[in-house]
């Protein structure tokens, strides 16, 4: 089974890294975090890949050839035991917003495909979220997660504090988190190239009733920020990052 994945934006909120390079090259612990992503796909036994390429679509094309194989064109990982991967680099425009991206890549498929973004990690278990998808019956299904605690809370009566404390972030409500599971037709919902996914297609579908949203209670995070960036750097130092924890045994 495919996984799609959408590498094109310009990464502009973390722009001390993204001047020369697209926001899913930005390294994390030595590595893209694009590999680390494609690495949360290939442990769990998916290693068919499309990168959708837009900003400086060529430096992934280069880190593509520099991990390939020259006598047999495919990519091996080690964290993926040497499972031979298959990882395309599909240029989608440079100005195309995720939805057109999305479109473009479903048009060479007519199977169901894994789908998500360049620049967020989680450990999902990706067997569950599949059969959960077949299970709805629904065109599309993403990946409902709870965003990261940034701020700490505070409960008043008037202007008494009664409460002060960390924010929890199983107090936040769901979000999308990415990790979508989506059938061809998804494509038929999203108008065009310059139409976001996320306030075209999606909206669309949840009018009709197929969208459905798998409940992820373990970790993901997000790399919007350096902040988010020097956060994700200092848990893959980890003997196990936390994106990897529970999955690996899917190996």
């Amino acid at each position: 089974m495919k996984a799609l994945i959408l590498a094109g934006g310009r990464g502009t909120r973390i722009s001390e890294h993204t001047f020369n390079k697209p926001k899913p090259m930005v390294p994390i612990n030595g590595h893209p975090i694009l590999q680390h992503l494609i690495e949360i796909y290939a442990i769990q036994g998916f290693y068919d890949f499309e990168i959708a390429l837009g900003y400086k679509g060529e430096v992934i094309i280069d880190w593509i050839n520099q991990i390939k194989e020259p006598k047999t064109n495919t990519v091996f990982l080690p964290i993926a035991e040497k499972k031979a991967l298959n990882i395309r680099g599909v240029d989608t425009g440079l100005d195309t917003q995720t939805g057109g991206r999305i479109k473009k890549l479903l048009s060479s498929s007519d199977k169901t495909v894994f789908a998500t973004y360049g620049d967020g990690l989680g450990n999902i278990d990706l067997e569950a979220l599949l059969n959960f998808h077949f299970s709805q019956n629904r065109l599309a299904t993403l990946t409902a997660v709870r965003p990261p605690a940034r701020f700490g809370y505070l409960e008043l009566a008037g202007d008494k504090v009664e409460v002060f404390g960390e924010k929890n972030q199983s107090a936040a409500g769901w979000i999308n988190g990415g990790f979508f599971v989506l059938e061809p037709e998804v494509a038929n919902y999203i108008n065009g190239d310059d139409e976001p996914f996320e306030i075209g297609a999606l909206p669309r579908l949840t009018q009709i009733g197929q969208l459905s949203a798998y409940k992820h209670y373990g970790f993901w995070q997000p790399m919007d920020t350096l902040r988010e960036q020097q956060e994700l750097e200092k848990l893959a130092m980890k003997q196990i990052p936390p994106w990897f924890e529970g999955i690996l045994r899917k190996s």
